[in-house]
């Protein structure tokens, strides 16, 4: 049988009430929405999550690499401060799953193994191994021998190795189903279970607008009808965010879509382990990985590409992409080439300008000056969209950030991070705008076509 793309099984669509009323609206369904939703459900808050395909964008084809040290690009060494932060969170936030009685997450703490191809990648890697160490983080050269007596599969050719510890992984499609689990339990009597949505939390509509009451976002205008009415609404849902109508007037939200190829394949019997650590390589200069589970699956990406293949749609299979990911991995580990390819997945991942993540509250701006002078926060409304590679990675993170933000409280760490640092100036949508003091109104959001964007979560 070919291998075939995959989706993840439908779910059963909603019948929400015309208006259902909740503490908090999260949009998107992916790892990072879910992973808020869970958050904010703990707190006490009853929450629903708006998607009409949960789990079905970035978060269905990611690896799930937790990778903090590994995933240190030049030039992106503001983001390292995060992404630490999260990797600290990912043992209790993992461990707190599984006490509110989730499934297996695939969380492992097994490590990852930097393997160069050639004499270039070893350069190129050794390279990034002191900007890594002047960033404080532990990266530890091994012998081709060691290297090879601790992963028996990979090849003698190899011309370099490094031990990466504290990388780890989790199985994003498992982590998923363990957090719709735990959001569909509520204890008796404590009031988190949101009338008209599956499971008490979930809307299976796409969000369609904002709403607006009195300069504040009150909620989320459905798709295919309804409304849901909350006190604060967190647009996480990946590259829709930036076509969610009913934005601030002005805000910038410059997102992009960067798609990736990626395999899972089965390893025969007499394969198995084809490796226990995580193997991130470099094969003539060009990135790929192989990520063992621990059901005898390996997943091998990923490709990057900035544009979606002509007329075939956004979740379309590069074939270039698949030989060149077989071709670099079994340069790194030949037994790839015995193993069944049983899954081909293409997704966008959403981008910024600057590769980190919209996050935070959005400021008002004083309306007519020039300085985009900030006069506090718009009521209502927190934005978690743009986490491209590092959605997984900083779920945690961003939960607990969304969590701060909901109880009124702000960490100076991540103001770099604010939704508006794109915008030169904006505000609350209706309020007087422009050196002339015009009003400017709301999008409208009554005459919304019927539209699907690429459906894609952070």
């Amino acid at each position: 049988m070919p291998p075939a793309t995959s989706n993840p099984p439908e779910t059963a669509s909603a019948s929400p009430a015309a208006v259902l009323h909740a503490d908090v609206a999260v949009i998107g369904g992916g790892v990072i929405g879910h992973a808020i939703a869970w958050e904010a459900r703990r707190s006490g808050r009853s929450v629903v999550l708006i998607d009409d395909a949960p789990g079905n964008g970035a978060s269905w084809a990611a690896a799930g690499m937790l990778a903090p040290v590994s995933e240190l690009h030049y030039q992106e060494e503001d983001l390292l401060e995060l992404m630490l932060a999260s990797s600290g969170l990912w043992p209790a936030f993992a461990a707190d799953l599984a006490l509110a009685g989730a499934g297996e997450t695939g969380y492992l703490t097994t490590p990852t193994l930097a393997i160069g191809a050639d004499a270039a990648d070893r350069r190129a890697l050794m390279d990034l191994r002191a900007v890594q160490q002047a960033s404080g983080l532990v990266v530890e050269p091994l012998t081709v021998r060691a290297a090879r007596t601790r992963e028996s599969l990979l090849s003698p050719a190899i011309s370099c190795a490094l031990d990466i510890p504290a990388d780890h992984q989790v199985d994003p499609r498992k982590l998923v189903a363990c957090l719709q689990e735990v959001l569909a339990v509520h204890e008796p009597g404590a009031g988190t279970a949101v009338a008209g949505a599956r499971g008490g939390f979930a809307v299976d509509q796409r969000a369609a607008a904002l709403l607006w009451e009195d300069g504040r976002v009150s909620g989320v205008k459905l798709a295919h009808g309804g409304t849901v009415q909350a006190r604060e609404t967190i647009v996480a849902n990946g590259l829709q965010a930036a076509s969610l109508d009913g934005l601030p007037e002005g805000l910038q939200l410059p997102l992009r879509p960067v798609y990736g190829d990626i395999l899972r394949l089965a390893v025969p019997q007499h394969l198995r382990p084809l490796l226990t650590s995580t193997v991130r390589g470099m094969v003539h200069g060009v990135p790929v990985y192989i990520v063992p589970r621990q059901d005898g699956t390996v997943v091998i990406g990923a490709t990057q590409r900035e544009d979606a293949l002509a007329g075939t749609g956004d979740g379309a299979v590069s074939a270039g992409g698949v030989y060149q990911l077989l071709r670099d991995a079994q340069v790194l580990v030949p037994a790839v080439s015995e193993l069944e390819l049983l899954e081909c997945t293409a997704r966008a991942r959403p981008a910024t300008p600057d590769n980190a993540p919209l996050l935070g509250r959005v400021p008002v701006r004083a309306a007519g000056t020039g300085s985009g002078h900030s006069t506090g926060n718009i009521a209502g409304l927190i934005v978690a969209t743009g986490f491209f590679r590092h959605g997984v990675l900083l779920a945690p993170a961003a939960a607990a950030i969304c969590r701060d933000l909901l109880d009124g409280r702000t960490d100076p760490r991540w103001g770099a991070l604010s939704p508006a640092r794109f915008s030169e100036k904006h505000q609350v949508a209706g309020t007087e705008h422009g050196p002339a003091g015009a009003p400017s109104p709301p999008k409208d959001i009554s005459s919304m076509k019927d539209l699907d964007p690429q459906k894609e979560t952070a």
